[in-house]
């Protein structure tokens, strides 16, 4: 490669600085959210220096390289050409040349299909570099005023709403901060998802369009931001979700199971999830539904009175 295609510099304001020699590795390189400013010095030497960028939209990416005067070769690395795109980079790096990963906004890896290409570089003994930087999970987390000694990211929540509801359902007693991203289109039915699943009293905040202009952070209970957007027009951006961990106990599960039990052996299963929901400020959709477990677990037999399931054949 010769001319101007060929120089590994970057470009700050107006002065171009070279970049040093960068050692043959994969470089998972972290990159702005939406404000362009926010790239690292070290990433942008490390783009300026590798042979080869890998993106998951090189047009995207263009515009970031562009800014700082980067002229680098880049090549598509997305989850729909994985299977063709990753053998070459592995190559590539076999071959002992530098290969810098980036996605199109935030840290590679998280939500993208990075993760296989890292486990096959390892695999075969390849080196792997970090390069840290901008993340929409822990910019939201930060700005949210939740607990941030513990949390969870969990991605994109399924689309369909049984699948949806099941996921949040296995999600509920995690002891920790719990992170998602949302399209804007399914904001409102996900918050709603969430009040039935995990309770409208839990604290929680949405944070869109982070680092750029219009940038919001909305807190409230859940079920105050499900009411707002469900009212509110569709928002426009990019949209992280927080949800802060329930204040129940560690044994508080159990503890709820023995009320259902014991109030479905006064009155119907209906009813008791119902009066369950009032003690407990629990959601009756969720605590009827862990009643009729509860005693699909006994074998559809009888409830007790003291609260255990008597089984067929039981005196």
């Amino acid at each position: 490669m010769t001319g101007e295609l060929a120089k590994r510099s970057y470009v700050i304001g107006q002065t171009e600085i070279s970049a040093r020699p960068l050692a043959p590795a994969l470089y998972l390189v972290a990159t702005p959210i939406g404000n362009l400013a926010d790239i690292t010095l070290r990433a942008l030497e490390t783009l300026a220096a590798a042979d080869i960028v890998a993106c998951e939209d090189t047009r995207v990416s263009r515009v970031l390289l562009d800014r700082y005067g980067i002229r680098r070769r880049t090549t598509a690395y997305h989850e729909h050409n994985a299977g063709e795109a990753g053998p070459k980079l592995i190559a590539a790096l076999l071959a002992r040349q530098s290969v810098a990963l980036i996605s199109d906004a935030g840290t590679p890896l998280i939500s993208d299909p990075g993760y296989r290409l890292v486990g096959e570089a390892l695999d075969q003994g390849i080196r792997v570099v970090p390069i840290p930087g901008p993340s929409a999970p822990l910019a939201a987390l930060t700005a949210s005023g939740l607990p941030s000694d513990a949390f969870l990211f969990a991605g994109f929540l399924p689309v369909k709403t049984g699948q949806r509801l099941t996921r949040l359902e296995a999600l509920k007693t995690v002891p920790a901060t719990l992170i998602f991203f949302e399209s804007p289109r399914r904001l409102a039915e996900t918050l709603s998802a969430m009040v039935e699943a995990l309770g409208g009293a839990r604290k929680a905040a949405i944070g869109r369009e982070l680092t750029k202009t219009f940038e919001e952070m909305r807190t409230g209970t859940l079920q105050s931001l499900a009411e707002h957007y469900e009212a509110a027009d569709t928002p426009k951006g990019e949209i992280v979700i927080c949800v802060g961990p329930s204040e129940a106990t560690a044994d508080e599960p159990e503890d709820i199971d023995r009320l259902l039990l014991s109030l479905a052996a006064e009155m119907p299963a209906s009813k008791a999830a119902a009066e369950a929901a009032k003690m407990t400020g629990g959601q009756k959709q969720a605590l009827y539904r862990r009643l009729l477990e509860l005693k699909e677990t006994g074998k559809n037999g009888e409830t007790g009175k003291n609260g255990e399931i008597k089984k067929d054949g039981d005196g």
